[in-house]
């Protein structure tokens, strides 16, 4: 079977239905069920799909009532089930419920609060449900801004969903092609540039590359939108402050940057509260969206106020559920136990003390070529060779699924799927982060010896 015509195809770490023989009768029951129900595009993660019933904290738990360590999921990134964020849209759904067109100071108090996180000239933020939502009004924005149609994005990014996003999401596969004015760069991946090449120089160089492309063409430069984590490129943290000179390019040639902020937000990287002040920039627009109400579908673009004057004028953009009350309780809700509970500066100090240890156990395993991460969010790749590099796809699948097994979630990421994708939930302790390794580790001896 052809890679573009497998069940899997458009998703990483994903259940191929053509094994349903593996699975036990229930299970085997609960899947041909998803298949008659929701149809053959719902996919399931894992090589052996997992049930879950409830959820608290950094677990989640099995109809038997087995606990399993979430190192996934960024969602409830405040962690499952959060006591505040229960109670405060609890509260609010017995209350009210409505859309933005009333006045209501929590959406007001909820986009104060949330405008001093990103210093510089942010200062306005227009709500939405979802993150492809957000991208999508953020395409919109810079278009009208610039008059231009052209967008740059790496070779292997995911935006989203809707039409506009997944035209420039150049992971969707062969039936979903990108846009005729969508050009590709680049990732910075460090870890794979030849000897002695600045991936920053060489982003900025391939940026500029691709507007004189799109000039030749008649296509006018719109905008640059990346996840300032580079997430589904491989994960791509450091060198710290790379994106400079690429930003620099952008608005040089009349560009708007979209920082993509769907992953690395809200404090995912530990120091900053947001990607791209790990590289000391200031973008132009600034989508977030699935953390941001740890569940409940709120999501938003930030933006400079001058690049909305004339666009709230001319286009009349509404979104019935885009900030409704409950979401908003959950936003503020999630924003408050960020600062209050210390969050972001556990995502550092817990990162840190995971980033040293899964670098402790690749000294032991040459098949693990290259451990990258900031705050609370990894990759671990796998090579066959450490000196060619080539990509171990089959071994990263077993140590996923392996895992899985062992009762730890995580998934794979990079355009070879030969990096483990962990994410694990901002409330993560010493205690959950031990447990991590030492499963990691257990995996590994019994993989590769």
């Amino acid at each position: 079977m052809s890679e573009q015509f497998s069940p899997t195809a458009g998703m990483q770490n994903g259940f191929d239905v053509s094994k349903l023989g593996t699975l036990s009768a229930h299970e085997r029951s609960m899947v041909e069920r998803r298949q008659g129900l929701l149809g053959p595009s719902y996919k399931l993660m894992y090589q052996h799909p997992v049930e879950f019933v409830r959820g608290e904290g950094a677990y989640l738990y099995d109809p038997q009532g087995n606990a399993y360590l979430d190192c996934y999921n960024n969602v409830p990134s405040v962690g499952h089930c959060h006591p505040r964020v229960v109670e405060a849209v609890s509260a609010q759904l017995a209350t009210l419920n409505t859309h933005t067109r009333y006045m209501n100071d929590k959406i007001l108090s909820y986009t104060g609060d949330l405008v001093e996180t990103f210093g510089g000239g942010i200062g306005n933020v227009m709500y939405t449900c979802t993150g492809s939502e957000a991208v999508d009004l953020a395409l919109r924005i810079a278009k009208f801004n610039t008059g231009g149609t052209g967008i740059i994005v790496t070779e292997y990014a995911y935006h989203g969903i809707t039409s506009a996003a997944a035209a420039i999401s150049t992971t969707m596969g062969p039936f979903v092609p990108v846009d005729l004015h969508v050009r590709t760069v680049r990732a910075p991946y460090a870890y794979r540039a030849e000897e002695g090449v600045d991936v920053g120089e060489r982003l900025a160089a391939d940026i500029e590359a691709a507007i004189a492309d799109m000039k030749r063409h008649g296509i006018k430069f719109a905008g640059f939108i990346a996840d300032t984590l580079f997430s589904t490129d491989g994960l791509l943290p450091g060198p710290v402050g790379f994106l400079k000179k690429a930003i620099e390019v952008v608005h040089k040639n009349g560009g708007v940057y979209i920082a993509d902020e769907v992953q690395p937000g809200f404090a995912r990287t530990g120091l900053d509260m947001w990607g791209y002040q790990r590289h000391g920039i200031e973008p132009d627009l600034v989508v977030m969206g699935k953390p941001m109400g740890n569940g409940l579908p709120i999501a938003g673009v930030a933006a400079k106020p001058e690049l909305l004057a004339d666009f709230g004028k001319k286009i009349r953009y509404f979104n019935t559920f885009g900030g409704n009350q409950v979401c908003i309780s959950a936003a503020q809700a999630v924003l408050n136990v960020i600062r209050e509970e210390n969050l972001q500066q556990n995502c550092h100090d817990v990162g840190e003390y995971l980033l040293n240890g899964f670098k402790d156990i690749a000294s032991r395993y040459p098949q693990i070529g290259d451990v990258r991460g900031a705050g609370l969010y990894f990759a671990v790749e796998f090579v066959k060779d450490q000196a060619t590099k080539a990509p171990d796809k089959d071994l990263t699948l077993k140590v996923v699924s392996d895992l899985r097994e062992r009762r730890v979630l995580m998934s794979t990421t990079g355009r070879d799927e030969n990096a483990l994708k962990i994410r694990p939930l901002l409330c993560f302790t010493r205690v959950e982060a031990d447990l991590l390794l030492a499963r990691f580790e257990e995996s590994m001896a019994s993989i590769v010896g």
